[in-house]
């Protein structure tokens, strides 16, 4: 029997991930366990070393972890190390691999939701692991514009710089907006209380003819990215669909096993 696991912080206990691979290795009759593994900061490196120790067959890696646990690693995918995040690992033997599913997990949820990128105008909010793997697929699509906007204007550079794209700083957008196609919200805030005055920024964003708003979270009672897409008649997302698509690219790495995209998506209320 093999155990696959996913590692975060405190997050790690409202992932759905558990459940949904649970049941999709259950359907499709693979002998297999995915559980849950709280990791602090400080033990990242530890962690990685007890996959092999304890037989660990994959992980999955979420946020906080997906660029922190690279120098851990034996080694990257291409993609994985042209992006710069990972958010998979494979073991063989006493060596890990890192993956990266994120990015083309977002470009089948694009695709599902119908949404043609090429020659658009795109709007990221985000700097992290998530961020660079949809500022890279949005590129590849051929988006005209890539806007990129964090707190940080030093990581937001280095994001633009890397893969394309003009960067902004949050606090900015009020007084310089832009007229984007698409907004993808890349960070790790949806509800007013996890951050007020990214709440209070989205609220009084102007987005003039966007056609998508994309919240790569999911569960937030309250989620401010869909109020703002609901106030102006624009079609919102969540990341729930983007989760079952990468998570079927992930378990194709684990087991070489090809599992139709609707298995995981009826693994998750509310997709």
């Amino acid at each position: 029997m093999k155990v696959f696991c996913i590692l975060s912080d405190e997050r790690v206990y409202r992932s759905k991930s558990p459940a949904m691979f649970s049941m999709v290795l259950q359907r499709i009759g693979i002998q297999a366990a995915y559980v849950p593994f709280k990791v602090e900061p400080q033990k990242i490196g530890q962690a990685l070393q007890g996959l092999k120790v304890l037989n660990i067959a994959g992980a999955n890696v979420t946020v906080p972890y997906k660029e922190m646990v690279i120098p851990h690693l034996d080694g990257l995918s291409e993609g994985a190390n042209i992006i710069g995040a990972i958010n998979t690992i494979v073991r063989n033997g006493d060596e890990l691999k890192g993956y990266n599913t994120n990015a083309i997990g977002f470009m089948d949820a694009l695709n599902k939701a119908g949404f043609e990128t090429a020659g658009k105008s795109a709007l990221v909010f985000g700097t992290g692991g998530a961020a660079k793997a949809v500022v890279f697929m949005l590129n590849w699509l051929q988006a005209a514009t890539v806007h990129v906007a964090g707190r940080d204007i030093a990581k937001t550079d280095r994001i633009v710089d890397k893969f394309g794209g003009t960067a902004h700083r949050l606090n900015d957008l009020a007084d310089h907006p832009v007229s984007p196609d698409i907004v993808v919200n890349a960070t790790s805030v949806s509800s007013p209380r996890e951050g007020p005055r990214l709440a209070d920024l989205v609220a009084n964003l102007q987005i003039p003819g966007c056609q998508l708003v994309f919240d790569l979270n999911y569960g937030r009672s309250e989620n401010f990215w869909q109020t703002m897409a609901r106030r102006n008649n624009i079609r919102f997302m969540d990341g729930l669909t983007a989760l079952a698509f990468q998570a079927r690219r992930t378990l194709a790495l684990w087991t070489g096993v090809q599992v139709a995209p609707e298995e995981f998506l009826n693994a998750l209320p509310g997709t």
